[in-house]
This record gives C-alpha cells, structure tokens and sequence, in this order.
C-alpha cells in the first residue's frame, strides 16, 4: 500500500486534544473520521494564529471548503489519550491550499496518523474566489509550496 508524503514545512502549528470517551468506537479505539475532527481543530487554530479567524474570513465573504482529504493510520489513539497535532500549509495556487497534519501520542511522539486536507477559496455563491490580498500576503509568509 503506498503512502503520500505529507511533510510539515514552514511554521509548524502545535495543539493538543484530549481524546474524549465519545471519539472512540466499540473498539475502544478513536473512530477514524474523528480524525477529521482533530484536523479542523487544529486547521482553524493554525488559520487565527497565522492568518485569521474563519469567522473573520467568511465576514468578508469568503468560505473555505475542504475538496480533499487524505488520511494514513499508523497505530490508534484511545481514550483518555492527550494528542498533539501538528500542522503546516502549502500553497498550491491563490485559491486553493493544503494543511498536512501529523497526530502523535503525546507521551511517547509516535505518530499515529497523518494526512492533509485541501480548501478551495469560493465566495457565498460557491464560485471559486480569491481572497483579498491582505489575506493572501499572510498565507504567503507561512507557506510552502508542494515542490519546496
């Protein structure tokens, strides 16, 4: 089975989550599409620490939509677990980019996961937009592009 490198460049956003006894399955292990969850998590705090608040985003007119996701499961995470996520984005043009994320056990570093989500810029009619410059000059100074 191949696997996608998903690198983290540039400045590296770090959260922590605790696992929460409702993100697991019957399994006892976290539910793969919270996964998901822990990435917009650490997506939007990356964004308000980089860029800017969603919210501030779509006042101006502007959503955000994942279009791709992509998620490689190492080992599971468990209840109770504390996890740290790390995040990076890649520009891939002026209306879309890519957050690649690595999820790790806190105690121990081992990576659980990794993946990316890809968004594209529409405005509130859903056709593709780009954002203002003010905006485009701060993703500038925190992103890669695939090739770097």
């Amino acid at each position: 089975m191949s696997s996608l490198k998903i690198s983290l460049t540039g400045p590296v956003h770090v959260c922590s989550y605790r696992v929460l006894y409702g993100d697991t399955d019957a399994g006892g292990v976290v539910y793969n599409a919270n996964y998901l969850r822990f990435f917009e998590l650490a997506r939007s705090s990356f964004m308000r620490q980089y860029v800017s608040s969603y919210k501030e985003i779509e006042e101006a007119g502007f959503i955000l939509p994942v279009v791709e996701s992509y998620l490689r499961y190492k080992a599971p995470a468990r209840y109770d677990d504390l996890l740290t996520i790390k995040t990076s984005m890649q520009q891939i043009s002026n209306f879309s980019w890519r957050f690649n994320h690595h999820v790790l056990l806190t105690a121990s570093l081992k990576l659980l996961v990794k993946g990316f989500t890809v968004h594209a810029c529409v405005d509130k009619a859903g056709k593709l937009a780009k954002l203002p410059s003010e905006y485009l000059a701060r993703i500038a100074e925190v992103t890669s592009t695939p090739d770097s």
